[in-house]
């Protein structure tokens, strides 16, 4: 279930704001978003998995707060960040 370390370099060099960036938000947003989505697939497979559903609203809850963060920062960066992920449809 977790995300390989080729697969995060993917997301990091695909969100990343400037060629060392690995931390800043949009980055920790895509890949709260990539977790949240392989998550929910499992969820679907296993519907008593209490704890997984657990770690799930918990990951929800914090990209809930990043993206909060981000709208408060700049407006035009979260809209096109929603956009491209394909969240809050």
């Amino acid at each position: 279930m977790a995300l390989t370390q080729q697969h995060k370099q993917e997301i990091i060099s695909n969100f990343q704001v400037h060629e060392t960036d690995t931390g800043s938000v949009d980055v920790q947003i895509a890949m709260l978003t990539e977790r949240i989505n392989r998550l929910s697939q499992h969820l679907q497979a296993n519907k008593k998995d209490h704890s997984s559903r657990r770690g799930l609203l918990k990951l929800i809850g914090h990209r809930k707060r990043l993206l909060a963060y981000l709208l408060q920062e700049s407006r035009e960066k979260y809209q096109a960040l929603i956009a491209r992920l394909g969240i809050r449809g």
